[in-house]
């Protein structure tokens, strides 16, 4: 059995919900189950770290948590291997890789999760650096990382934010489905189709589907596969 505990998230803004407050009850449980007290957060994803890291911080404090952003630390992979808690979030995923390459996390993180001594929380970029690799995000390659490949977390890749086509929409460029599918032209790995709304726990070799929204299934040569809310995806580990 590997040891890994992780909470996936979609996207922390979620339409009719203040900031993270879709994912408050689910979040909190797994929070608890691990005896979560205190979070380092890491605000790379974006530019302003501090401005991001108070963000996330004062919704995560005011549900009794302590947080601190990875930035200030005097030794960020020290640091992440003395964490409770890493919660990497949303911006953008290629920004994100790199400096997690430049600043040698990349194996900190594996290593601290892997351990099964801290809880990795990602949200949007930060969902998609815990799988394979980057290659199914949906941002601009704003800056180039020396890889795409990602921590690795679990052995598939996730599209955060997946959307399905507007119906009458005149918009003719290609859909979120058309792009996984140019993905498995040349990839074999399944791409996980995260809806607004919606996470994925991971415990140990248990995977399932969390939120109010089904999530969309793409694996090379078969059709798409809707997948309903808690529903078991335990297999994508062994695929």
């Amino acid at each position: 059995m590997v040891q890994r505990n992780l909470f996936l998230i979609s996207s922390s803004k979620v339409h009719g919900f203040e900031y993270l407050q879709h994912s408050k009850q689910a979040l909190t449980d797994f929070f608890k189950k691990h005896n979560v007290s205190k979070i380092l957060f890491v605000p790379f994803a974006l530019f302003n770290y501090d401005k991001y890291t108070k963000k996330v911080g004062d919704v995560l404090t005011s549900w009794g948590y302590e947080v601190e952003g990875i930035h200030r630390q005097e030794d960020p992979v020290d640091a992440v291997r003395k964490a409770e808690a890493i919660y990497v979030g949303g911006g953008n995923t290629f920004l994100l890789l790199k400096t997690l390459c430049e600043k040698n996390l990349i194996e900190a993180i594996r290593e601290r999760i892997f351990s099964g001594n801290a809880v990795y929380v990602g949200s949007s970029a930060g969902t998609n650096v815990a799988t394979i690799n980057i290659k199914t995000t949906n941002d601009m390659p704003i800056i180039y990382p020396p890889t795409f490949d990602a921590l690795a977390l679990v052995p598939f890749n996730i599209n955060p934010h997946y959307l399905d086509p507007v119906t009458g929409s005149t918009h003719h460029g290609e859909t979120r489905q058309q792009r996984i599918e140019e993905f498995h032209h040349l990839n074999t790995t399944p791409v996980l189709g995260l809806r607004e709304g919606t996470s994925l726990l991971v415990e140990d070799d248990k995977v399932t589907l969390l939120g109010d929204f089904n999530a969309r299934l793409f694996m090379k040569s078969k059709a798409p596969v809707e997948v309903p809310p808690n529903s078991d995806l335990s297999f994508l580990l062994r695929v």
